[in-house]
């Protein structure tokens, strides 16, 4: 290092950080500097960085100047505090938390009360001059700290837990007296040094800094990388600690633990939600081992700190301008504020509380459509229960997560996964969610508890995830022992039993309920009118938000559809046109025997038979799909498949002709069947004889598809119609092939001109779905009128993948090793097939500067990708109808984000 050369700097004073600093001291810490440049009352500490959790995950040490950065620290929150660390007289306690940029609910590690031992409880209690104060504090250290930083089975002590409580003759751990936990605190002692092969540690320094390596190690505990994984939060980040002076919310009935939020998480209407806890710990609300009381009964029992807290709450929305979740401390009758962080909400809520910050002057409307995104889009497209369908009601809870989940009863989370996987749809029912289930949390289609609130890790968790969960249901009485619940009145479910659980009214029913549109739904296909004085506020904040979008995007968004049905719903759901006609939809049914009289034909004669057969057919097809999108672009796709595709399987045919024969019964045509799949059969048949390669081996096939365009193109403007056909040529690997079918179209679409009398302004164009198509781009481009991506079949190419194949075999351990963060037929592989796409539209381009680009893939849907294509300057997405309002409303992200970074 040089002279001039600052040395690194890991540990921040809570008054050197703020918010912006999240990268280098997490969300909690930044948060918690910034709320203390506030003025408001955060308990004096300091962050370790992610710095020095990087550079401990990389090496297994910590940097070695962090030990002396930690001692400078802790000396002056000692001498800012009064006190020492542990000292027996009147000891300091401090907590020790996780905290990473992004904010991963309960699933890294937090030890509270470090620095109480065997010599300074005594201290502690003599402070507080609250003896089962201090014991209470001293069983719950020897817990968390047992359990996360030593390793120890956790139900090992709350089986102890259980037992003191039954033998007492209590329900809670509140009725427990000190000298209940002064024996409790030598069981847990106990299991200490038995499971973890070593004392508690008495030395405070030691507590802390094994805390701050367990913290560090949680990062990569499994949990942590599962949540990242689902959430898609990068694996490099590391986490920050934050060792933050203790105060008590178990000092008595003056003092608790609560969680705020500023607007209800679950709605998104302004007003008073949040819980709270009596002499508890911060711990207990977040796990919902003890049923919480409403924030708004804190008025009742401590009418100072509540007004406090309600200017506090109104101070942190305007500063953040944004929902906040708060969680605060009650240290006889003095409030703590202990984080803060903008709050996980519902879809429903996210759209409701852009468009009121809108309202309020707090944002603009390009800050609102950044808070929102497709995928809470896509979760208002849900079907609903059907209010009006007899249904037995089983209870009723909290409703914590809005959506109508229908499933098996399972009350672990081994079953849930095992039953998933399975094809089973499941109801994950605990007593209380912890982190360690999120694997079943993430496999099931709802989660019931019998505990907790909108603020229980069971809620918080799913509203991230956008499951569907009712927490609370106190009058559920869940045995997951026995692995049924039962309800008031007898009723019992059990494991394997069908409930339904209602995350938007907290209702549970038994049995299937019928489900009806969502309003969103019907919205978007103009069945409910946004402007209407009784349309839901709901509705009206989705059109404000799309309204904006669809002002500002650049892309354009087409559907891929393949009859008049789908196009028209495309339309209705704000489709520019159509991206994808797949010819071969229109070949199957009754027409699937006409395309086998096709392969069959021996001669040219018969062939050409067959194909004037199947002409007035596909012209049929697309005078409809036209007049669906009369004024519109339609781009349709000549036959892609291999030829087999549209014969019986080999193994029926075989058995047939074996049977007929064995009968001596008439099976001619069915052995000239089976002799034709024999000789169209193919190794890999989605790299043989398909797309272009069929128009060129096939006399006549592309032409009677361009023919049948042509025609109903033509019959189109006769009729007064405004058709705007584009023919795609698929699987293009070299402009010859292109150049050889261009040549016969232009033909066909000629002859049609000569023979209405009418001008046929058809483009032609190819697909981009093979890695040579994308390196000779520019060669392409030449024949090419515009390029549409066709990802799926690039992402196989370019991969090496067969999608069929390796989604079901290995792509789950891909994804839980790591290698993927999600599947590249998901969203695009940016490096890879993403590279192509960016080099072939520049390539593309510098041939033919007009060239239209869009992109068909099933990415065209994808919320990320949508991001991507328009950074590479694409024209249009195409996607299933459905996902047509998610494109739209990311594509208008894309655009306003641009737009922003560009004024920065």
């Amino acid at each position: 290092m040089s002279e001039t050369q600052t040395p690194q700097k890991f540990v921040y004073d809570f008054t050197e950080g703020n918010k912006d600093l999240k990268d280098l001291l997490g969300g909690k810490g930044a948060n918690l500097a910034e709320m203390t440049n506030l003025g408001l009352p955060v308990p004096p500490g300091f962050t370790i960085t992610t710095e020095a959790c990087k550079v401990y995950l990389e090496s297994g040490s910590e940097p070695s100047a962090l030990r002396d950065e930690v001692s400078a620290h802790l000396d002056a929150l000692e001498k800012k505090m009064g006190k020492k660390l542990g000292q027996a007289d009147d000891p300091l306690l401090v907590s020790v938390r996780s905290g990473a940029k992004f904010s991963m609910p309960g699933m890294m590690d937090t030890v509270l009360n470090i620095g109480l031992s065997d010599a300074s409880v005594a201290g502690l209690a003599a402070q507080a001059g609250d003896e089962r104060f201090a014991w209470d504090s001293y069983r719950r250290l020897i817990q968390m700290f047992g359990k996360t930083v030593l390793g120890v089975d956790g139900d090992l002590f709350e089986e102890a837990l259980e037992n003191a409580k039954q033998a007492k003759g209590v329900r809670t751990d509140v009725d427990l007296d000190a000298d209940d936990l002064r024996t409790l605190v030598d069981e847990f002692k106990a299991v200490v040094a038995k499971e973890a092969g070593r004392d508690f540690p008495q030395d405070p320094r030691e507590q802390m800094d094994l805390a701050v390596r367990a913290v560090f190690d949680s990062w990569n505990g499994e949990r942590a990388k599962l949540y990242r994984r689902q959430e898609r939060i990068p694996g490099d980040l590391g986490t920050a600690v934050n060792v933050c002076s203790m105060v008590f919310g178990n000092l008595g009935p003056d003092s608790g633990t609560g969680v705020a939020f500023t607007r209800d998480p679950a709605s998104g209407q302004q007003g008073v939600y949040g819980d709270y806890l009596q002499n508890a710990q911060g711990e207990d609300v977040v796990a919902g081992i003890r049923n919480t009381v409403p924030l708004a009964d804190l008025a009742q029992i401590d009418r100072p700190s509540y007004d406090e807290l309600m200017r506090i709450m109104e101070t942190l929305e305007n500063h953040y301008k944004d929902l906040c979740d708060i969680e605060f401390t009650i240290e006889r009758g003095k409030l703590w504020m202990l984080q803060t962080r903008v709050g996980k909400r519902t879809a429903a809520a996210a759209f409701r509380i852009a468009t009121q910050l809108v309202d309020q002057g707090l944002i603009d409307e390009a800050e609102a459509l950044q808070r929102v995104n497709g995928a809470q889009l896509a979760q208002l497209m849900f079907p609903r229960f059907d209010v009006s369908a007899k249904a037995e009601l089983l209870g009723r809870g909290i409703a914590a997560s809005p959506g109508a989940a229908v499933g098996k009863a399972v009350f672990d989370s081994y079953t849930a996964v095992k039953w998933s996987r399975s094809g089973e749809k499941v109801i994950l029912i605990r007593r209380e969610t912890n982190p360690d289930d999120l694997n079943g949390m993430i496999a099931a289609e709802g989660i019931l508890t019998s505990r907790g609130g909108k603020t229980s890790h069971a809620a918080v968790v799913a509203r991230g995830m956008g499951k569907t969960c009712v927490c609370g249901a106190e009058d559920l009485e869940v045995d997951t022992k026995r692995r049924c619940l039962t309800a008031p009145g007898g009723v019992v479910i059990e494991e394997g039993d069908v409930i339904s659980v209602d995350g938007s009214t907290g209702k549970v029913y038994v049995g299937e309920v019928p489900v009806v549109p969502s309003p969103v739904v019907e919205y978007f296909e103009g069945r409910m009118h946004a402007g209407a004085d009784d349309a839901d506020e709901l509705v009206k904040a989705v059109h404000r938000i799309m309204a904006y979008a669809d002002r500002v995007r650049r892309l354009r968004v087409r559907a891929n559809a393949d009859n008049a049905e789908d196009a028209a719903r495309a339309r209705r759901f704000g489709a520019q046109g159509i991206g994808l006609c797949r010819t071969e939809h229109m070949f199957l049914g009754e027409r699937r025997e006409m395309v086998e009289r096709l392969i069959l034909a021996d001669t040219d004669a018969e062939r050409d038979e067959a194909l004037k057969a199947l002409l007035p057919l596909q012209q049929r097809d697309f005078v409809d799909l036209f007049e669906s999108m009369d004024g519109l672009p339609v781009t349709v796709r000549l036959l892609d498949p291999p030829l087999h595709e549209f014969l019986p399987d080999i193994t029926d045919l075989s058995v047939r002709v074996a049977l007929a024969e064995s009968r001596k019964e008439p099976h001619e045509n069915d052995l000239r069947l089976l002799q034709a799949v024999h000789r169209l059969h193919e190794q890999n048949p989605m790299l043989g004889l398909r797309g272009v390669r069929l128009g060129l081996v096939i006399p006549g096939l592309f032409t009677m598809q361009v023919r049948a365009i042509a025609e109903a193109a033509a019959e189109r403007i006769a009729a007064g119609g405004d058709p705007r056909a584009e023919i795609m040529i698929p699987l293009v690997g070299t402009v010859q092939e292109l150049e050889l079918v261009r040549e016969e179209a232009d033909k066909v679409i000629a002859d049609v001109e000569a023979e209405h009398g009418v001008e046929l302004k058809l483009a032609i164009g190819t697909m981009i779905e093979l890695p040579r198509a994308a390196l000779t781009a520019g060669q392409i481009a030449e024949a090419a009128q515009f390029f549409s991506f066709g990802t799926n079949d690039l992402t196989q190419t370019v991969w090496g993948f067969s999608r069929d194949d390796v989604e079901a075999s290995f792509f789950t351990a891909y994804l839980e090793k790591g290698i993927f963060g999600v599947s590249p037929f998901e969203t695009i592989d940016r490096d890879g097939v993403g590279s192509l796409v960016a080099l072939a539209a520049k390539a593309g381009r510098a041939t033919r500067p007009d060239l239209k680009l869009g992109v068909c893939g099933e990415h065209g849907g994808d919320p990320e990708s949508v991001h991507f294509f328009h950074e590479v300057g694409l024209d249009y997405v195409s996607c299933s109808p459905f996902r047509i309002p998610v494109a739209r409303l990311e594509a208008g992200r894309a655009a306003s984000r641009s737009e922003g970074s560009d004024h920065r």
